[in-house]
C-alpha cells in the first residue's frame, strides 16, 4: 500500500530553465549586439517581453544580473545601444530620437507585437521617445534616473562631460574610477563598477555624444506624450530630486521610492528588481 502510494504522487514542478544568449540585429546604424534571456518554452508563449535600455556609456552588460531573475516567464532583451558595447557606431550628432528610431529597427526585425520597456538614465529618454512613436507596440514602462535637469544643472553637466581614456598618462581614468567609487550604492560589488569602467573606456566619444544628447532631450515637453502606464523608480542616487519632475510630467505616471539603494541597484539586488518589475508589468 506504501508502496503504491508513492507511484501515484505526482512529480514536484521543476522551475524554469533560463536560457542566456547573445546575438545581432539590423538597425539604421548597422549591426546592434544584444544580449537575452527567454526561459525553457522560448518566451513566445509566456508574458509580454521586456526590453532593457542603458545609459551613456554602458551596455546591455548592466542587466546580466537580472537576466536570469526575469527571464524566468518572459523574454528579456538587454541591446548595446549603438555607438556602445558590441554594437555599430551611430552618427556623430545622433540625438536621443535617432536612437529610438535605431531601436524601433531591433523591434521591428524581432516582430513582436507588443513589449514592456524599462530604460536607466539615456535609456530611459529612448524608452519614452519609443511609447511615444509607438503607442500599440509599447505596453507599459519603467523609467530609472530619467535626466530632468534645470538650465543651470543641464549647463554644467555639458561642461564636465569628458571622454576617458585621452590622457597618456591615464590619470583621468583614475578619476573616473574615484567618481563611480563615490557614488557607488550599497551592496554594489567592485567588479560591477570594473565593468562599467570597461565600457565606459569602449563607448570613448560616442559615451561622451550620448551624455550630450541626453542633457539637451527636452524632457519635460516630450514625457507628457506618454500615454502608456509608467512607473517611476526613485533611488538614493544623483537623480533623486529629478525623479519628482519626471513623476509629475507623467499622464500616467506614479512613482516608487527604493531608498535604501542606489547606484549599482541592478547589480546589487537583482532580486529585489525582479519582483518590483513583475508586480508592475504583471498587472
Amino acid at each position: 500500500m506504501i508502496q503504491a502510494k508513492h507511484r501515484n504522487r505526482l512529480p514536484l514542478p521543476q522551475p524554469a530553465v533560463v536560457h542566456v544568449r547573445r546575438s545581432y540585429a539590423e538597425s539604421r546604424f548597422g549591426q546592434i549586439h544584444l544580449w537575452t534571456a527567454y526561459p525553457s518554452g522560448g518566451g513566445f508563449d509566456e508574458r509580454v517581453p521586456v526590453v532593457c535600455l542603458h545609459h551613456a556609456g554602458g551596455s546591455g552588460r548592466l542587466f546580466a544580473a537580472m537576466l536570469r531573475e526575469v527571464g524566468h516567464d518572459r523574454s528579456i532583451y538587454a541591446p548595446d545601444l549603438p555607438g556602445h558595447g558590441s554594437s555599430d557606431p551611430a552618427g556623430a550628432r545622433s540625438t536621443v530620437q535617432d536612437l529610438a528610431g535605431a531601436l524601433g529597427d531591433f523591434l521591428d526585425s524581432l516582430r513582436l507585437r507588443a513589449v514592456d520597456l524599462f530604460g536607466y538614465q539615456l535609456g530611459a529618454l529612448i524608452a519614452a521617445e519609443l511609447a511615444i512613436a509607438r503607442p500599440q507596440q509599447v505596453r507599459r514602462v519603467m523609467l530609472w534616473g530619467a535626466p530632468c535637469p534645470s538650465p543651470q544643472e543641464r549647463a554644467a553637466l555639458l561642461q564636465a562631460a569628458t571622454t576617458p581614456g585621452t590622457r597618456e598618462d591615464g590619470s583621468d581614468v583614475v578619476e573616473e574610477w574615484q567618481r563611480m567609487l563615490q557614488r557607488r550604492g550599497a551592496n554594489v560589488p567592485p567588479a560591477a563598477l570594473a565593468e562599467e569602467l570597461g565600457d565606459r573606456l569602449r563607448a570613448g566619444t560616442s559615451g561622451t555624444r550620448a551624455v550630450a544628447a541626453a542633457i539637451d532631450y527636452p524632457t519635460l515637453e516630450r514625457l507628457p506624450l506618454v500615454k502608456q502606464p509608467t512607473l517611476v523608480l526613485r533611488l538614493r542616487d544623483e537623480f533623486w530630486d529629478q525623479a519628482p519632475r519626471v513623476r509629475a510630467a507623467l499622464p500616467s505616471g506614479s512613482m516608487l521610492d527604493v531608498a535604501d539603494y542606489g547606484q549599482g541597484f541592478l547589480s546589487a539586488a537583482p532580486q529585489r528588481f525582479a519582483s518590483i518589475a513583475r508586480e508592475f508589468l504583471d498587472r
